[in-house]
């Protein structure tokens, strides 16, 4: 930018603060501010009074397969930005799911390159439709989360152009205001300092005009992080960019285009993300979308004799059972966490409402709906006149022993505190600062209470002025991994009901960039007893919902998972309710591909994913048959673990997480290896049924005659595969029908989707290239030849 100074060029390059960028007044070039998404507008404070609206996560946005339904959420979120005074959102997340254990598989929208790659660029075009800037995330092969910061993905080029590029390219061409280049390394190369991604093919082949910046602490040098192509150092203030870049093209290090380059980039984003808003959603039809979008993603996978739907009005009693029903998981636990209304409706609460009134209901957990954490159900030390009836009294004070008058207090009701530096208003004293959580816990019962206490630095916790448990410093460095992990001491205390206790709990800030504190307890109550009562309920019914599934603590950011499987409390509680009564509907509330080999002992499955706000209504609408369970599989579920061609993520001893599945994981994987999944991509039905005829190659399209043969309305969706080299989707539509109502429905194709990336770049598999027109990935459905000339030769 020839009408800066250079020392204003430069200091563009890096943030202004934790989450906006560095104005120059003078030359008309604003600040704009940015949250973290995908699944709403994070606010930032991880206070959970700060109410966003929370949509489902991408997981379950990709089995919907609807690329309009995509959009609109995508709307819905930049509006939520707007509302916040937000101008650029950190979404959405197109990494790919390659393996079930990745700590973040629910924020991605699929394993399968050009299902994420779609949808992903249908809600950041839905989101800057209201004048919010979408920096989509994380560039590149951050798809699982083992030593992030430092693993070195070592990646063949034909596998990162096909597969773990495409999405980006496909953001790329829906105009992303941004891209986030990820923590890892790829290929040796930290992802901030990989000339060849960033500026060989993102910004040269790809011709991206946007600003690609770091992710949070994610730049290690000035001059190799400036000559890969990174525009923005984040957050801010600088400490590698900034005025170091001047310094370096002072050097003669760092040329004065790059920098020039890079500061047009801040600025083009910029003015495109403070530009002029819209929102064009009611209240009423957010609520309308996010119930809708629920039910959109919920995939039918088992449906044995028709029980589903259920019809209240033949049911005399209906057992609800399982941890899941009364304390769902909406979101994952990433530090992009929403804080949603604590009004929000539970399953079980919904079920009561659709059914109750035909029916008796009867609920019972089966296991600890809380097996890490319980909560911390206590009434504020002091009244702040803030209105809280419920939580911890926080006191912040300047002292590393909470002594002398608190400089600040509040009331949280949550029973797990971070506070990040720079972000939060009492930021200022979490450098050798400390605080004081204080309430008053009255038991309902008698009996031995666990009292757990966990942290990322020193604290510890008093009942009635009495230490019961302490943690230790934590290690530098590892404050990430100790917060993720959420591991806590136990102490245990004896307690009479109704007789009311002071729980006390002081934390010292260590030096680091994030802290954590979390606490609860846990009445008593046996294992068996919780056992017992759900199998009896489950004799009692004439049909069981049983909801088993995740805590928001299950999947994390920073954390990959060990296995697949279920915690195995509820995977005893599968056997024992399904034994007590066959007519039983389990409802897994998983965000990730899981373990499912326990299926075959219930009438009924649907994977429900993480569904966001809309879940209650949205499930008891579809068991009731009010709605369709509209969604297919994103990922693939195998047989056995050891099937997933991409499953381990641990580095080797070099650092190294080697992708030797290449192309070939998640359903190509399977297929190519000879191995049937259990629920392959594209799988699942709803409760209408659908007949397909004529399927024949129409210009640049597939086409095929869907007729819905059901007597209630429904949605289909048609899906294209070619089998060489590898299995591959290559296109797909979503259909609805109503009853008796048939379509000719189109897969429109593109000439890239039958090309390979090879030593003389793209080049194509042939001229006439075999097609598969089926339900799923590996459904023999109807081959046809496609006339690969024929086909557009722009887009993707």
């Amino acid at each position: 930018m020839t009408d800066l100074t250079l020392d204003q060029a430069a200091s563009l390059t890096a943030g202004g603060a934790m989450w906006s960028s560095v104005a120059i007044a003078q030359a008309g070039i604003p600040s704009f501010t940015m949250s973290d998404g995908p699944m709403g507008i994070a606010s930032g404070k991880v206070d959970e009074r700060d109410i966003a609206r929370l949509s489902p996560c991408a997981t379950a946005l990709g089995a919907s397969w609807d690329v309009d339904l995509a959009q609109r959420i995508g709307v819905l979120v930049g509006q939520e930005a707007v509302g916040r005074g937000v101008d650029a959102v950190l979404a959405p997340n197109i990494n790919l799911a390659r393996s079930p254990l990745a700590g973040r598989a629910f924020e991605y929208f699929s394993e399968d390159p050009l299902l994420a790659g779609i949808m992903g660029a249908a809600w950041i075009t839905g989101l800057q439709s209201t004048g919010t800037a979408s920096v989509a995330k994380h560039l590149v092969c951050n798809d699982s989360e083992t030593d992030r910061d430092t693993v070195d993905v070592r990646v063949d080029e034909r596998t990162l152009r096909e597969v773990y590029l495409l999405p980006f390219e496909f953001a790329a061409q829906a105009g992303c205001a941004g891209m986030l280049a990820a923590y890892n390394r790829v290929n040796g190369l930290h992802c901030a300092e990989q000339h060849h991604v960033l500026t060989t093919v993102v910004k040269g082949e790809w011709d991206y005009r946007g600003a690609i910046m770091s992710d949070w602490f994610g730049t290690h040098s000035t001059e190799p992080t400036l000559n890969a192509g990174l525009d923005l150092e984040m957050p801010g203030p600088a400490r590698f960019l900034g005025l170091k870049a001047a310094a370096a093209v002072a050097s003669g290090k760092v040329t004065r285009a790059r920098i020039d380059d890079a500061a047009a980039r801040v600025v083009g984003l910029a003015r495109r993300a403070t530009g002029a808003k819209t929102t064009p959603l009611s209240a009423e039809q957010i609520d309308a979308l996010l119930v809708e979008a629920a039910a959109a993603g919920f995939v039918l996978l088992r449906n044995a004799g028709d029980l589903l739907p259920l019809s209240p009005e033949a049911i005399d009693t209906l057992a609800v059972i399982g941890p899941n029903a009364a304390s769902p998981c909406f979101q994952g636990g990433t530090f992009a966490k929403i804080s949603v209304s604590p009004e929000l409706a539970s399953p079980v609460e919904a079920i009561r409402g659709r059914f109750g009134d035909q029916c008796e209901i009867l609920f019972e957990p089966g296991v600890d709906p809380a097996p890490r954490l319980p909560a911390m159900p206590v009434r504020p030390a002091r009244d702040l006149g803030d209105g809280c009836a419920r939580g911890m009294t926080i006191d912040y004070f300047v002292s590393g022993d909470c002594t002398g008058t608190p400089l600040s207090s509040e009331t949280r009701d949550a029973n797990s505190l971070v506070w990040f530096v720079g972000v939060h208003e009492q930021a200022r004293f979490a450098e050798g600062g400390s605080i004081r959580a204080s309430g008053v816990f009255t038991p309902d019962r008698d009996g031995i209470h666990r009292f757990h206490l966990g942290a990322t630095g020193v604290s510890r916790m008093c009942v009635d002025g009495v230490e019961i448990v302490a943690t230790t410093h934590c290690p530098p460095g590892d404050v990430m991994g100790v917060l993720k992990a959420g591991d806590s001491m136990v102490a245990e205390v004896e307690l009479t009901a109704g007789e009311p206790v002071d729980v006390v709990v002081e934390f010292s800030f260590d030096p680091a960039r994030v802290h954590g504190l979390w606490y609860g307890i846990r009445a008593p109550g046996s294992r068996a007893e919780l056992l017992a009562a759900a199998e009896a309920a489950a004799r009692r019914a004439d049909a069981v919902v049983l909801m088993v599934g995740e805590t928001s603590d299950s999947s994390v950011e920073s954390k990959d998972r060990p296995d697949t499987l279920l915690a195995a409390d509820q995977i005893e509680l599968i056997a024992r309710v399904t034994a007590a009564n066959p007519r039983t509907v389990i409802v897994a509330n998983v965000g990730h591909a899981f373990d499912t080999s326990w299926e075959d002992r219930a009438a009924a499955l649907i994977s429900a994913w993480y569904p966001g706000e809309g879940f209650a209504q949205a499930i008891a609408e579809v068991l009731a048959g009010d709605r369709e369970p509209g969604g297919r599989m994103p990922v693939t579920i195998a047989r056995n673990e050891g099937d997933y061609p991409g499953y381990a993520l641990k580095p080797d001893a070099a650092g190294q997480l080697r992708y030797t599945d290449g192309v070939r994981f998640g359903y190509r994987g399977l297929i190519a290896a000879g191995k049937s999944a259990r629920h392959s991509l594209g799988a699942g039905f709803g409760y209408a049924r659908f007949d397909w005829q004529d399927a024949a190659v129409e210009g640049d399209a597939v086409a095929v005659t869907i007729r819905n043969i059901a007597a209630r309305a429904g949605s289909e969706v048609v899906q294209v595969y070619r089998d060489d080299p590898e299995a591959t989707l290559v296109g797909f539509t979503k259909v609805q029908l109503a009853p008796g109502e048939s379509a000719r429905v189109r897969v429109p194709l593109t000439r890239r989707r039958f090309m390979q990336w090879g030593e003389q770049g793209w080049t194509a598999l042939g001229d006439r290239v075999a097609v598969r027109v089926a339900r799923h990935a590996e459904d023999a459905g109807t081959t046809l030849t496609v006339d690969v000339t024929a086909l557009p030769t722009t887009g993707l």
